[in-house]
């Protein structure tokens, strides 16, 4: 094995290894397992509150409320007056709206990304001390016609966007296709048979 001379005149052994081809690889294969892996951990975070409400039995995905949509809710909130609570809010639009026209306005959404989101936007337009938003889930709560039966008061007012409750009559009913809102006065739906109720599909607005 070559010697060195030392400072001073000892020699010493040469042992300066360089890095194999193969150890290069090897340290490389572990970074790029580690960015892939992290990688897909990200994108499994993010994207899975957005898919799981679509393998859910009754299938609701997030889909952003139209700006018609939007304009029939505040059509059928004039006159009134209080709290407004969007069960199912999305990425907070109709929230966000409500608390522009001075509601006291809450939404609750299963996806915290959207929550969060939410809040942002509340924010950016000014209206975060008016618009607040949590994430819940619907389909751990009593049945939804139930719950609102039993809490609201006797003056509110049930808005229903897309779908339509499925055992309450709309006091009245607005727009087309998608953009369609249905209305539902407490006084009148508490009259109807509260037996074998079921949880019913998309916003469903009450103040």
């Amino acid at each position: 094995m070559p010697k060195v001379p030392e400072e001073g005149g000892c020699p010493k052994d040469d042992f300066h290894l360089k890095p194999t081809t193969g150890t290069k690889r090897r340290t490389w294969g572990l970074v790029v397992t580690g960015v892939v892996g992290g990688s897909l951990i990200a994108v499994y975070a993010v994207a899975m509150p957005f898919v799981t409400p679509a393998l859910r039995r009754v299938c609701l995905p997030f889909v952003p409320a139209t700006s018609t949509q939007i304009e029939n809710v505040l059509k059928m909130l004039r006159t009134r007056s209080g709290s407004v609570v969007d069960i199912g809010s999305g990425d907070g639009r109709i929230v966000i709206a409500a608390a522009k026209e001075g509601f006291q306005a809450v939404g609750y959404e299963l996806n915290p990304w959207l929550v969060l989101y939410s809040r942002y936007r509340a924010w950016r337009e000014g209206v975060h001390h008016n618009a607040s938003f949590y994430v819940s889930d619907l389909w751990k709560m009593l049945p939804l016609e139930r719950k609102l039966q039993t809490e609201l008061q006797d003056n509110a007012r049930v808005i229903a966007c897309r779908f339509p409750f499925p055992h309450w009559i709309p006091n009245h009913t607005t727009g087309e296709g998608v953009d369609t809102v249905w209305t539902y006065d407490s006084q009148t739906f508490r009259r109807h048979d509260e037996g074998c109720l079921k949880p019913a599909k998309g916003h469903a607005v009450g103040l």
